[in-house]
């Protein structure tokens, strides 16, 4: 029997700059085919559903709601996109896409991996005025206000992706690497530098707002007799996106470290596709989290896989205990 693991083969045969090409056993091709799969269409659906959500239910247009909505909008194209031209590049261990789209698409990552987090710094200070000031909540924190801060995250987020990977878009000949490969290869200086402005920086805000939210909590808890009805789903929203960013550093911070430690020897390394894998899978968890803590996901979720959001004036569905109204 023949071992395929001996066989040297390349991604283009008729190349001679041409990537080797890894063989891997025909379980294992199924395995990860269908893993990768599940996992795309997992985080769409559950996406989708947060998207459709507050895009269709009156009740859920609020500032705050804005904010989760941008970030689903990034984790949707991480299902949409990113995990299946990933795992198509995993399973096969070549690039079939040219170097354009190439470009395009480590374009797309750096751009959803900063407006994630950028996203999760406006929904930090969201909290922090809801729970620190909450009579004037409604003045300082506006649906216009919301918007130009998404605009301005996305913005951003575009243009320091193009400036990170200047060279990996515009001159990819100067890029270390074999024709059929799709990666970018950085100094350890670049790797400092994005790991402290798209990393350390804005977690940093993060924590120490998060930190004044729970001071200003345990104060008002204690001040106040058992806190107005507005208060506490003020809270609980608090506590609830808290959540969304610690899980969010979980998943984020072994990357890191993977990166900080092995350097440019990262990309055949197990511990850096596992890593990986663990980044990507963060984009169906913010859903499941909204779907444990929110009466309103549940509610809702339910209203779009009925399909009752298709009768008259749907969009005025309740989805709010009379308690929280």
């Amino acid at each position: 029997m023949e071992d395929n693991s001996q066989i040297i083969q390349y991604c283009f045969p008729n190349n001679n700059l041409s990537c080797f090409k890894n063989i891997k056993p025909e379980v294992e091709y199924v395995i990860l085919f269908i893993f990768i799969s599940l996992a795309s269409v997992f985080i769409v659906f559950l996406n989708l559903l947060v998207i459709i959500s507050i895009s269709h239910f009156k009740q859920l247009h609020t500032p705050t709601n804005l904010l989760i909505l941008s970030l689903a909008v990034a984790d949707l194209i991480v299902g949409l996109i990113v995990i299946p031209l990933m795992g198509i590049k995993f399973i096969e261990s070549c690039w079939y896409f040219g170097e354009t789209f190439c470009s395009l698409f480590l374009f797309t990552v750096f751009v959803v991996v900063s407006a994630s987090l950028g996203n999760l710094v406006f929904i930090s200070v969201d909290r922090y005025i809801a729970v620190s000031d909450p009579l004037r909540y409604t003045v300082r924190v506006t649906t216009d206000k919301v918007v130009f801060c998404i605009i301005i995250n996305w913005l951003c987020s575009s243009i320091y992706s193009v400036i990170i990977l200047y060279n990996t878009m515009f001159y990819p000949e100067t890029q270390d690497r074999c024709y059929g490969d799709c990666s970018v290869s950085f100094k350890f200086e670049h790797v400092f530098t994005d790991l402290i402005v798209t990393f350390v920086a804005p977690s940093s805000v993060i924590m120490s707002i998060y930190v004044k939210i729970f001071c200003v909590a345990k104060y008002q808890a204690k001040v106040v007799n058992s806190a107005t009805g507005v208060n506490r789903s003020q809270r609980k929203a608090a506590k609830t996106l808290g959540i969304v960013v610690m899980v969010y550093f979980m998943c984020w911070i072994p990357y890191y470290i993977v990166i900080l430690i092995e350097g440019n020897d990262t990309k055949e390394s197990v511990e850096f596709n596992v890593t990986c894998w663990i980044v990507y899978m963060n984009s169906c968890m913010n859903p499941l989290i909204y779907a444990l803590f929110y009466k309103w996901f549940r509610k809702s979720a339910k209203h779009i896989l009925t399909l009752n959001i298709f009768k008259p004036s749907s969009e005025y569905f309740s989805l709010f205990p009379k308690e929280d109204k």
